[in-house]
């Protein structure tokens, strides 16, 4: 690793741990619980056996009284798809890929304070790294290095290819967080797919542009991933808000998926706590209490 690389990941980690130790970690536990026992086997029922864990259809199909056995649940699958296209990288102070590596830096410290498997897949229109999901320390320093120094080679957005290797990495029921400014299409129905059968997050990374539309009318801007250049006017759409986001909301809404929506430069530590706290009012509305 590079002086820069190793000062950049040094940053990085001391700015997200604190957070992470005082405040998110907790709130993490409590919103990303795991279900708690998992159903393992049967054996022979010995006196002193709960009768309530009687399995009741082997014990008449053996004549023999057997019970369930239980085993407390292993640790969560965590895993952050990133998105790493040019328009992702576009901002030339650096403040878009600051801002994505450390929201990630804060969720993955807070998953592996939890001692859950955290894995990393960062992906422009193409593949461009994977974390194997793993847990302690070493695997903190992996993924904060490649969140803030990893050079993919692609520039094009395929959100379906994160979804992919997702879908086989991911053996068991896992937490997501999908992190894209989502200039992508045609990737709907992976993300369906991934939300029945997941946990999916989706982040919406917005730049300041998408949210207060310049004022001087006729703006000459260029495309990022495709080098296109044209002319918008975008003094004919001062107030309305963006369709590309109001899209992603409808999207994220109809695939079951919650949404987060990022803004560049924004407090991380603010932004995450918030959905935690909003996931908290959820479940207890759910749950009646």
């Amino acid at each position: 690793m590079s002086v820069l690389g190793d000062s950049r990941l040094n940053l990085l980690e001391l700015k997200c741990r604190r957070p992470v130790e005082h405040l998110l970690a907790g709130e993490y536990r409590s919103v990303f619980k795991g279900r708690g026992i998992e159903f393992e086997d049967v054996r022979p029922y010995t006196p002193g056996d709960d009768v309530r864990s009687m399995d009741w259809k082997v014990t008449a199909r053996t004549g023999i009284p057997y019970v369930k056995r239980y085993v407390e649940e292993r640790e969560q699958f965590f895993f952050l798809l990133v998105d790493l296209s040019a328009s992702t990288l576009s901002d030339p102070n650096g403040a878009k890929r600051e801002t994505v590596s450390e929201f990630c830096g804060l969720l993955t410290l807070a998953a592996l304070a939890n001692n859950d498997r955290v894995g990393l897949v960062l992906f422009t229109d193409r593949i461009e790294h994977v974390v194997p999901p793993s847990k302690g320390r070493r695997q903190s320093t992996r993924i904060l290095d490649a969140l803030s120094g990893f050079e993919p080679i692609g520039s094009g957005t395929r959100i379906e290819c994160g979804l992919d290797v997702f879908g086989h990495l991911a053996r068991k029921r896992s937490v997501a967080f999908l992190v894209s400014d989502f200039h992508a299409r045609g990737f709907e129905q992976d993300l369906q797919a991934a939300a029945f059968r997941h946990d999916v997050v989706g982040v919406n990374v917005i730049e300041s542009v998408e949210r207060v539309a310049p004022k001087s009318g006729l703006t000459l801007v260029r495309d990022a991933e495709s080098g296109e250049r044209k002319v918008l006017d975008f003094k004919g759409i001062q107030g309305q808000p963006s369709l590309k986001n109001a899209w992603i909301e409808n999207l994220t809404m109809e695939s079951g998926v919650d949404l987060i929506n990022l803004a560049v430069g924004a407090d991380c530590v603010a932004t995450i706590s918030a959905f935690f706290r909003s996931r908290q009012r959820m479940v207890a509305g759910e749950s009646g209490g």
